[in-house]
């Protein structure tokens, strides 16, 4: 089985280099890592809606870039900033993943940068034999 990285370059705060990569895919899965409404650098949308946009679009691009899709996921974990967020995330999470949606946790927590959510994920294609 072969293990493939998606990029660790400098797309932290400041045009830092970050020590993970982006994505890993292995036997068919892809690990996404923790995504926030970073664009260029840094934080972006004062609110939970916007952010969350911004968040899931920068994990469907990490999907597209690897070839799979939000059909393709079938795990997310969630960090909100505050749980008063929930009801208006969930109506845009819902709006992207619809009625089928995958497993999920979400939690409140501490985040590492000025954010009100992250979000990660695993997508799963069966492998091209």
């Amino acid at each position: 089985m072969s293990i493939k990285r998606y990029g660790a370059e400098k797309s932290g705060a400041g045009g830092q280099n970050l020590p993970f990569a982006r994505a890993v895919e292995a036997g068919g899965f892809l690990f996404v890592s923790g995504q926030v409404a970073m664009k260029d650098g840094e934080i972006q949308g004062a609110g939970i809606v916007e952010q969350t946009h911004l968040t899931i679009k920068n994990v469907i691009a990490i999907l597209e870039e690897a070839g799979y899709g939000l059909q393709d996921v079938v795990r997310c974990g969630v960090w909100l900033d505050d749980p008063r967020d929930f009801w208006s995330f969930n109506a845009v999470y819902k709006s992207y993943f619809g009625e089928n949606p995958p497993a999920r946790a979400a939690v409140q927590s501490h985040m590492m940068v000025d954010c009100k959510v992250e979000i990660d994920c695993v997508a799963y294609k069966q492998p091209q034999g």
